[in-house]
């Protein structure tokens, strides 16, 4: 490292920890980390602070979580006062309002997972997986008021194979973005502005965004299933339970969409093609094989899932 910069992480999920530690240790100074709020989680419904502001505590760094900065105006003041050189900004999930982004002298770099113009918003992990994407990688950004339409730092690029799941590609880009912005604030390099060809959007998750549609193909409905775990979670419905679906494959078969069909698997009819399920959980049990699945819960040839 050539300078040791002043700088402010904002980060909230497990995918920025791995920034946040690599900053650490290459010996920048970390004047602040802002995470979003603790929450309620678990059974108890406990406060829990989320993964960064765990690791920041755990690195000994200061901590804000203001629930809102867009029009916080104390909180503008407060942070421009931490006169910082940059900012580096990872999955925070809060609007950063025009008086946030030009605060530190040389902006507030965001490190996004995909390969920009393609897949500003939310969700690009899911949606590299979901539409079968070739490659995916991180871009590194100087952000401005436009969602993700920053001008470019750099980009680091990584192949995806047929059976990529979002679990994969989320480390793996986790690990890309530490590296990259290590490097874009030692390179300091000249920023490119986007191209507005070939833009998409990858909007934000629901759990409705998990639900398997039987009447499409066998190949779309594999893809949802990489994607969506291990969060929404892919699932159909079953009497009335949500049977929730952590692994599939396409499969060879003919039926009317959503027939579980003969054979010694697990095994579903789509629009086209069927769908062999490998791995299941009902609400509130473990995660089962489906040779174990069928044991305690039978979907005998012949049944129609929803």
């Amino acid at each position: 490292m050539t300078e040791r910069l002043r700088l402010a992480f904002m980060g909230s999920p497990d995918f920025s920890v791995p920034a946040l530690r690599a900053l650490h240790a290459a010996g920048h100074e970390i004047a602040c980390v802002y995470a979003q709020p603790p929450r309620p989680a678990g059974r108890g419904q406990q406060e829990t602070p989320c993964p960064v502001h765990r690791a920041a505590l755990e690195l000994g760094l200061p901590v804000r979580t203001p629930a809102r900065v867009k029009r916080d105006t104390a909180e503008h003041e407060a942070f421009a006062a931490l006169d910082l050189d940059a900012a580096v900004v990872a999955a925070y999930g809060l609007i950063l309002p025009l008086p946030i982004l030009e605060a530190p002298r040389r902006g507030c770099l965001n490190i996004h997972a995909s390969l920009l113009p393609r897949w500003r918003g939310a969700a690009p992990i899911h949606a590299a997986i979901l539409h079968g994407d070739a490659e995916s990688g991180v871009t590194i950004m100087r952000m401005e008021e436009g969602l993700d339409t920053g001008p470019m730092l750099l980009k680091g690029t990584v192949p995806l194979g047929p059976r990529a799941t979002t679990a994969e590609l989320h480390d793996a880009l986790a690990g890309m973005g530490a590296n990259l912005i290590l490097r874009a604030l030692d390179e300091n390099p000249p920023a490119i502005p986007q191209p507005e060809e070939g833009a998409t959007y990858a909007p934000k998750l629901t759990k409705a965004d998990g639900l398997l549609d039987w009447s499409q193909p066998a190949a779309s409905l594999d893809a949802r299933v990489r994607a969506m775990n291990p969060w929404p979670g892919a699932y159909f419905p079953h009497g009335r339970e949500s049977l929730r679906v952590l692994a599939a494959e396409p499969a060879p078969g003919t039926g009317a969409p959503g027939e579980v069909l003969a054979g010694p698997a697990l095994t579903v009819a789509c629009g086209e093609g069927a769908l062999r399920l490998t791995r299941l959980q009902r609400p509130g049990r473990g995660a089962m094989d489906a040779d174990a699945f069928l044991r305690g819960y039978p979907l005998p040839p012949g049944t129609r899932l929803g």
